[in-house]
């Protein structure tokens, strides 16, 4: 099992024990996600009050990890897929499947990699007006690290894709030649394929393959190079670049852009000592009428040099005489410079006897060049890489990214963690200082209280009792001689009642006047003593005793509350 289901079913169970306990009413987690909201601050309290806490359960502590959980455990059963594809220890045969939607990707870059026995060289190619221009290129000692800025893959690469092609070491390759039907190059390869058996050295369930397809003179004919590779060779190798932290995408043979970057201009043999990646062997190209006939192998004998080379070369050509295709004597072709080209051109003139036209191959830099060219158009069909190490790269690509993912927001959420923290550890010792400082002005405070209070109270009755004085001297002021005044009742601070007799019912108008002039006085600062509607009720008459009247009426002052 691993750590993406164990992550998963987690992640699953565990929302489906919080939706659990809260439908059977065991457990209600709505009041605690309320309580963490309100801390985490007013903007998640304000939107878990907009979504309701209710549904915030099942959001975020229900539906959330099921969602995550579930995503988790896709990626486990597709990978597992994935393996069940290629069961362990057993021989797989490597059949191409054709595609028909097949289409080549867009790259934005190019690595180029050469693993050689002293020295590994890297070329990175940038993708520039319709091809591939030299951005860089780096030389490392076998104990030094490639540099990860040049290989490694990050999320950009999702983006702007990087081809990683890695030359394979040519001294284990098997190149055959097979003139074939023109066709598409699906059907080119199931051609390949039915004749792969008689075409492999080895047997078809331990090797993996590749085509190229060269240039043919005839219209209706096709010129294809099979590239065959045992393959516990392609695997020791991958083995090798993988502890070099080199993730390759497609494995190419740099033999096979040399062939197409010579220039053929007769029937002949064209000699690459460098193709195989030792001073002592060459391939042999043999071009007969615009077509590649062959493709074989030469060695230098360490003692008669001249006389194996000889032998080995009759041997091709009568084989070519024999299949028909050598019809003239050859012409002699090395492709090769400096102290190799000087070795072999000796080697080859003794023991032919004949003139050798040598010819400048391609530089490293223009062969990596024309490698990421033909890589980054190649179909993707034709790979040597196995389709299982191109699955687990890609798988471990992903699970490198959803790793990163989670570390980013894992170090997101901690760094809020730590920043709330702050300011809510800012926000408590800002409370706690006010609260140093409520503390200590806590008596003055009191005592200002109360004496505020002792000052209104103060305020209040000196007020009282001039608002009285005030209303006495209107009474003396304004009460005519033949009325009396019976009663003075000045309550509640506010309302002033008065009750008299006038002698008898002729002085009923005086007493109508009196009260409307009571109402309408003003002090002397021209402000009126009394409101003009007040008190419980208007003038009140009666008659009393022997014909007298009896009267009475309230007012209410005219003055604001006391604060």
């Amino acid at each position: 099992m691993t750590w993406k289901r164990i992550v998963g079913l987690l992640l699953v169970g565990a929302g489906l024990v919080i939706l659990a306990l809260k439908l059977g009413h065991y457990y209600d987690p709505t009041p605690a996600v309320k309580r963490l909201s309100t801390k985490a601050g007013p903007a998640v309290a304000k939107t878990i009050d907009r979504i309701q806490p209710e549904r915030a359960v099942y959001i975020f502590l229900v539906g959330l990890p099921v969602c995550v959980g579930a995503l988790f455990l896709f990626a486990s059963k597709t990978e597992s897929k994935t393996a069940e594809k290629v069961p362990v220890g057993e021989p797989l045969v490597v059949h191409r499947p054709i595609k028909a939607s097949a289409r080549n990707k867009t790259y934005y870059a190019c690595n180029v990699l050469q693993v050689g026995p002293e020295t590994r060289q890297i070329w990175q190619f940038d993708a520039r007006n319709g091809g591939f221009a030299l951005n860089r290129q780096q030389i490392t000692m076998p104990g030094e690290p490639l540099p990860k800025n040049l290989i490694a893959r990050d999320l950009r690469s999702l983006f702007q894709r990087k081809l990683n092609v890695a030359w394979l070491p040519p001294e284990n390759v098997f190149l055959r030649v097979a003139q074939l039907p023109h066709s598409e190059f699906n059907e080119t390869l199931a051609m390949v394929e039915l004749q792969l058996e008689k075409l492999s050295p080895q047997p078809v369930a331990q090797i993996v393959w590749n085509i190229q397809v060269l240039p043919h003179s005839g219209g209706n004919m096709q010129t294809v190079v099979v590239v065959i590779v045992a393959r516990n060779v392609v695997e020791e190798f991958l083995g090798q670049l993988e502890g070099q932290g080199y993730l390759a995408d497609r494995l190419e043979l740099p033999v096979l852009d040399q062939l197409s970057g010579t220039a053929i201009n007769d029937d002949g043999a064209w000699i690459y000592p460098d193709a195989l990646g030792s001073r002592n062997a060459a391939l042999v190209a043999w071009w007969y009428g615009g077509v590649l006939q062959n493709l074989d192998f030469i060695t230098l004998a360490e003692g008669n040099r001249p006389e194996a080379v000889q032998e080995q070369l009759n041997q091709m050509a009568w084989a070519g005489e024999m299949e028909g295709w050598l019809k003239s004597p050859p012409h002699w072709h090395l492709v090769s410079s400096g102290s190799t080209a000087s070795e072999w051109e000796t080697a080859l003139r003794t023991a032919l006897d004949q003139p050798v036209q040598v010819l400048e191959p391609l530089p490293p830099p223009q062969l990596a060049a024309a490698t990421a060219r033909r890589a980054t158009r190649a179909s993707p069909n034709a790979n040597l890489l196995p389709a299982e190490f191109a699955e687990r790269y890609r798988q471990q690509f992903i699970d490198r990214l959803w790793m990163r993912g989670l570390l980013a927001v894992g170090a997101l959420y901690l760094l809020y963690v730590i920043g709330y923290g702050g300011v809510l550890g800012f926000t408590m010792f800002q409370a706690s200082g006010a609260e140093s400082a409520r503390d200590k002005i806590s008596n003055d405070y009191t005592n200002t209280m109360q004496l505020k209070a002792t000052y209104g109270v103060l305020k209040e009755r000196e007020e009282l009792k001039f608002a009285a004085l005030d209303s006495w001297k209107a009474i003396a002021e304004l009460m005519p001689e033949t009325l009396s005044l019976d009663n003075w009742n000045f309550g509640d601070g506010k309302r002033l009642v008065l009750s008299g007799s006038a002698p008898s019912n002729e002085h009923s108008q005086e007493i109508l006047d009196f009260e409307k002039a009571v109402r309408n006085y003003k002090d002397q600062k021209g402000q009126p003593l009394f409101k003009r509607i007040g008190g419980e009720g208007g003038l009140n008459r009666r008659i009393g005793p022997n014909g007298t009247i009896l009267w009475d009426f309230s007012v209410e002052l005219n003055r604001s509350e006391v604060q």
